[in-house]
């Protein structure tokens, strides 16, 4: 940070785990202008006169304080005085001092909390500074824990006051003591800071069968609780924080050991208003013990600007993009970590990595995600790897691992894609770069990333739950596959940036690991070795298929979700890439069928059990109401969110064709029954808006586009398959649809035949699925009916029958004479 420097940071002598209030008096004439500069190690609260300086919360928020540490910058000239003032903070323990992680570690930086002030005074012909370098003194108050993980403890009676305004008696306060930190690790990350963005009122307020007062705010959240109260000096108001209930009680299994507590004691002098400063939780319920008359929910995250919208016809699916959005909100405070709420909020590179293009699409996350990447370049410059979690503070080495590693290369190429900017891969290339030749190195001579850990298709259904790990997708393949994806866009990068030597280098990479890839894992015809969706998705999606090979990929993927009812079976590595293989491979019906199937584990089951926010796990309240018992169990981690991508690209249908939608390309396509979906997009040159709906048999679409671009415009199930290049404006088509083919099932129609048609499919999978639970039907057989099936019960089910003849809607008395909508 290119800025002169008079301040030093400061502690308190020692510390017992309340929060040091620092403060100093200084004598000020009136001023042209007054600039407060502050951060600290923990999170700091300034004040100037007894005002709270700023509406910034968490300051400075967490980035890697030994590289990084932001710097905050605040005008406060309408707040100096002529005469005496008092300027001072309050610095509680943060992520520089508190608990974080699951290692249950403290001190990950410093062994105290620590301030930083500068305040400058322009006074036109000269700057007087007055500064942590000298004269401030050091007490405690109020705040007699802060840490992130557990809570705030605060007793109103202990807060010294007018501590924070020029005449405090400070003389029973210590000097503080001079802290060693580098000042070359300042910086202003450009990130936008840490607000308070809504406030929540409580849906509900109950009492649970042990007599506890439960409140329930309706929403998963990041952020914390603030009470109205009367009660009586001395009076303690408990409040406990949960994502669920169990049996109508609090139940803090997903937290963890994080206590998730915060305590306030009353002065007793009427009304009072508290909420904590230097916690948060993620929770939906509060357990409140104590007296209170009011409480709300505050909603706390970085203040991005929102930028993406979905919207459809399918409640359920609105409410699963609704919860996409939140479980972004929950984890943006400050980095993008994998959950707000347990003993672990870190800022896992895997999550983000999945997550990124959604991330980038719905808001404007240039200025978190480029201070996040920024973080990223100088651990792995200091380690000499690129860390599972940055900022960093595991005890254990991070050895290169598909997906999780290789954000440093696809986060850069995801956010290029949406912005546009060049700048982004330039500031990010030699961390990109550093990361694709340290994997080159270890590549077997087959040409394969065939060593080292790897997470594998992380949480998959089929992985068992003591190895989350551990699913039947082979772990080098996915690795192998990240590995086209990512050299690619490495050599993609280096041709941007017109690094000629670098760009040949890397697409010969690339070239190469696509052809281990497809010599080891691939048949001629294009059947994967590891049959499974994810390896399919990703083979697909990851360019590594000739034209005909992904075509046979794409009908082998289609039996395998066919197969497994529509339902699930991808992990972290897969599931953003499902819906898009099977749509890229013209299995839309079968896409749809996978985006709203609602059975466990499905992306909808969560929604049917009332979820709010997007979970870890598919299965993270199992079907019996039961919380899944791994200890991997969150309500709120947005990397399985990232199918959102898909509806905002295929659903909605916008896709940029060059790198910040300056030309674009609508290609909406319907399907699933949805009669109409709205997708409206800020992107960097202007709002995109697309809207389709069917009605009567006939479709109606309508799409804005700034000034200044052109879109290539691909009209949804026209009968004669037309596309329009359009300029900035708005544009309007209407046009009838063809009648559907409709097709007739009775139960001797072959299986192939109704196995064809997703719809009719599904119905009879579902149909079985409840009769014979984990028993599959086949759907290759040839020549076997539904008829036939039958006869090989000795003995027919109740309702077996009835229930088959209704879902392929035939009734037998009219066989023939009704039929079933085609798939198509």
């Amino acid at each position: 940070m290119d800025h002169p420097w008079h301040a030093t940071f400061i502690a308190p002598p020692a510390s017992d785990g309340a929060a040091p209030y620092f403060r100093r008096e200084f004598d000020a004439a009136e001023c042209r202008r007054a600039t407060l500069h502050v951060t600290g190690l923990g999170i700091v609260e300034p004040y100037l006169n007894g005002v709270r300086v700023g509406d910034e919360v968490l300051v400075p928020g967490w980035t890697s304080y030994r590289h990084r540490l932001h710097v905050s910058r605040h005008d406060v000239t309408e707040l100096v005085r002529a005469g005496a003032n008092a300027v001072g903070a309050i610095v509680g323990d943060g992520w520089a001092v508190g608990r974080i992680g699951y290692e249950g570690k403290r001190h990950h930086y410093a062994d105290r909390p620590a301030l930083f002030l500068q305040l400058e005074l322009d006074y036109r012909d000269r700057v007087e500074i007055v500064s942590t370098a000298e004269g401030f003194r050091c007490g405690t108050g109020a705040v007699l824990q802060g840490d992130l993980l557990d809570g705030e403890t605060y007793d109103a009676r202990l807060e010294p006051e007018g501590w924070n305004l020029p005449g405090f008696d400070d003389r029973a306060w210590a000097p503080a003591a001079r802290f060693d930190w580098a000042l070359d690790a300042l910086v202003s990350t450009g990130a936008p800071p840490i607000r308070r963005i809504e406030e929540l009122a409580p849906v509900s307020v109950t009492t649970s069968p042990s007599a506890k007062t439960i409140v329930d705010f309706g929403q998963n959240i990041a952020g914390w609780t603030r009470i109205t109260t009367s009660g009586p000096a001395g009076a303690t108001i408990t409040l406990r924080h949960a994502e669920v209930l169990t049996g109508g009680e609090l139940d803090t299994a997903t937290l963890r050991t994080a206590a998730a507590t915060d305590r306030y004691t009353c002065r007793g002098d009427g009304s009072e208003i508290w909420e904590p400063r230097f916690t948060f939780h993620g929770f939906r319920y509060a357990e409140v013990d104590g007296p209170f008359d009011e409480i709300r929910a505050v909603v706390v995250h970085s203040d991005m600007t929102r930028t993406g919208w979905f919207d459809s016809s399918h409640e359920l699916l609105n409410r699963l993009h609704a919860n996409v959005v939140w479980s972004m909100r929950g984890n943006f405070v400050g980095i993008p970590t994998d959950c707000p709420q347990r003993d672990e909020r870190l800022g896992w590179t895997g999550d983000i990595n999945a997550f990124g293009p959604t991330a980038a699409f719905l808001y404007d996350a240039r200025g978190v995600l480029g201070s996040w990447l920024a973080d990223l370049a100088a651990e792995q410059r200091d380690k000499g790897y690129v860390p599972m979690v940055v900022p960093d503070v595991l005890s254990t080495p991070s050895p290169p691992t598909a997906l999780w590693s290789d954000t440093a290369v696809s986060l850069p190429w995801a956010l290029y894609q949406e912005y546009g900017d060049e700048e982004i891969l330039r500031s990010q290339y030699e961390s990109m770069a550093s990361f694709v030749r340290d994997v080159e190195g270890r590549l077997d001579e087959r040409g394969l990333w065939s060593s080292g850990y790897q997470f594998g298709d992380w949480l998959a259904p089929d992985a068992p739950d003591d190895d989350a790990g551990g699913s039947k997708t082979d772990r080098y393949l996915v690795a192998s596959a990240f590995l086209c994806r990512v050299t690619a866009e490495m050599a993609g990068t280096a041709a941007v940036l017109g690094k000629d030597e670098d760009a040949r280098h890397f697409t010969a990479l690339a070239e190469r690991v696509r052809a281990a890839f497809r010599r080891e894992y691939v048949t001629a015809a294009g059947r994967i070795v590891s049959e499974t969706v994810t390896a399919y998705a990703l083979a697909i999606c990851f360019g590594t298929l000739a034209p005909d090979q992904e075509a046979h990929a794409g009908h082998q993927l289609t039996r395998l979700v066919t197969k497994a009812g529509y339902r699930i079976s991808t992990g972290f590595a897969g599931t953003p890439y499902v819906c898009e293989a099977l749509s890229r491979t013209d299995h839309l019906d079968e896409a749809y069928q996978v985006l709203l199937e609602t059975g466990c584990p499905s992306f909808l089951y969560p929604v049917t059990m009332g979820a709010t926010t997007i979970w870890e796990r598919w299965d993270a309240i199992r079907p019996d109401g039961t919380l899944h018992p791994s200890g991997l169990g969150s309500h709120n981690h947005y990397a399985l969110g990232a199918v959102a991508n898909w509806l905002h690209r295929v659903v909605g249908g916008l896709t940029p064709v060059e790198p910040g939608y300056r030309t674009m390309r609508i290609a909406p396509r319907p399907g699933g029954d949805l009669t109409h979906a709205t997708l409206a997009h800020d992107t960097v040159h202007g709002r995109v808006t697309i809207a389709w709906r069917v009605l009567d048999g006939r479709l109606r679409l309508d799409v804005t586009i700034p000034e200044d671009t052109s879109a290539t415009v691909m009209l949804p199930l026209h009968p004669d398959g037309l596309s329009e290049e359009i300029r900035g404006g708005e544009h309007t088509w209407e046009y009838g649809l063809p009648q559907p083919l409709r097709r007739a099932y009775t139960m001797d129609t072959p299986l192939q035949t109704i196995a064809a048609d997703p719809k009719a499919w599904r119905a009879v999978t579902t149909v079985f699925g409840k009769h014979f639970p984990g028993i599959p039907i086949d759907g290759s057989a040839p020549g076997v009916s539904l008829n036939t099936v039958l006869e090989y019960f000795p003995e027919m089910p109740t309702g077996l029958k009835a229930d088959l003849v209704a879902a392929i809607g035939v009734d037998e008395d009219s066989r023939g004479r009704e039929s079933a909508p085609s798939g198509g």
